[in-house]
């Protein structure tokens, strides 16, 4: 089986044109950016509103629960009833971008409220005793303290999504889920173990950009980055020279009250 999948890969036909991995991996990278992006602009206002207000936290018990719902039965639902309303590509894509939807809105949601929500109160009456307004409160002080919660929602759905985009090939997408349908199909298990270790090598690499990004975004102080190490704070260093200069003084007697006297 490995040498037939290094074949696979080693093989030039699968480097070019439209069934190729490249063209694969973009649709597949396409699809996932498409439901993660729409799934932000829905999920991340609305957890703010709610970790903020402190109303509508059902609607994060609600997103979760809509979970477990059969991902591949709700594709063929969605797509029998939006196929006949749009026409082209989009006839597919809606449908599967909707289900990615589902996956993707839960973790962001409850990142958000969450991370906003657990915000120090005592955070929230200093920048409300400065003079903030509430819209300046949530920008400045709430959502910078919430970005590892945040980020930690984007980074699991995106996951999700990724590994999950697989089945918009058994709607008549591309994607790099063609490669484990037809390899199935096919019976070329070949193709379709490459297709599989082609998405879980993109779910890594992105997991890794995403975890940079991470520690671009997110300040040291959340993250313990300024901690001391070694229980020393970062003007330890100094405490030699003090007690050397200390020494010194005694050694000579400048510190000696007799000699002052």
């Amino acid at each position: 089986m490995i040498n037939s999948l290094l074949q696979w890969f080693t093989d030039p036909t699968n480097w070019a044109g439209a069934d190729g991995i490249p063209h694969r991996l973009l649709q597949h990278l396409w699809y996932s950016l498409l439901a993660v992006v729409v799934a932000m602009v829905i999920a991340l206002p609305l957890g703010l509103w709610i970790g903020h207000s402190g109303r509508g936290r059902w609607l994060v018990s609600t997103a979760n629960s809509l979970r477990a719902v059969p991902t591949l039965g709700l594709l063929f639902a969605v797509s029998l009833w939006v196929g006949p309303i749009f026409r082209g590509d989009l006839a597919f894509l809606v449908p599967a971008v909707f289900v990615l939807l589902l996956l993707a809105v839960p973790p962001l949601l409850a990142g958000t409220y969450a991370g906003v929500e657990a915000v120090d109160p005592a955070a929230r009456d200093a920048a409300r005793g400065v003079g903030m307004t509430g819209w300046q409160v949530l920008r400045q002080v709430e959502l910078p303290c919430a970005l590892p919660l945040v980020m930690s929602g984007v980074r699991t759905a995106v996951l999700q999504v990724v590994a999950t985009t697989t089945i918009a090939a058994l709607i008549g997408l591309g994607g790099l889920g063609r490669y484990l349908i037809d390899g199935i199909a096919l019976s070329d298990y070949a193709r379709a173990a490459g297709g599989a270790l082609l998405v879980g090598l993109l779910a890594i690499l992105l997991e890794g950009l995403l975890a940079l990004l991470q520690r671009r975004l997110v300040s040291p102080g959340l993250t313990g980055g300024n901690r001391a190490v070694g229980g020393r704070g970062k003007d330890s260093g100094n405490a030699p020279v003090e007690a050397t200069d200390s020494s010194a003084g005694d050694a000579t007697g400048s510190h000696d009250p007799r000699v002052r006297a």
